[in-house]
């Protein structure tokens, strides 16, 4: 019995040991933006702050957030 615990805690130390060290994150991560955009998925890109864009049928503009952090679509104004 105590082989069979024996061998289990070699096999988890070697399986540990044998990994490699955690892949550092890039320097520019796709996530970084410094200006709010909003996101279309029927154009599959980001648009910018005030740029208008028809999304299924309905004609909207990217606006900004009260707190400036994200943009959101908008339905035009009549």
């Amino acid at each position: 019995m105590r082989s069979i615990v024996v061998v289990a805690i070699a096999v988890l130390l070697s399986a540990c040991a044998s990994q490699g060290a955690a892949p550092e994150k890039s320097a520019a991560a796709p996530s970084a933006r410094k200006n709010p955009q909003c996101y279309s998925g029927d154009h599959g890109k980001f648009f910018d702050l005030e740029e208008k864009a028809v999304i299924a049928g309905v004609a909207v503009t990217c606006k900004a957030t009260s707190d400036g952090k994200v943009g959101q679509w908008m339905g035009s104004k009549h």
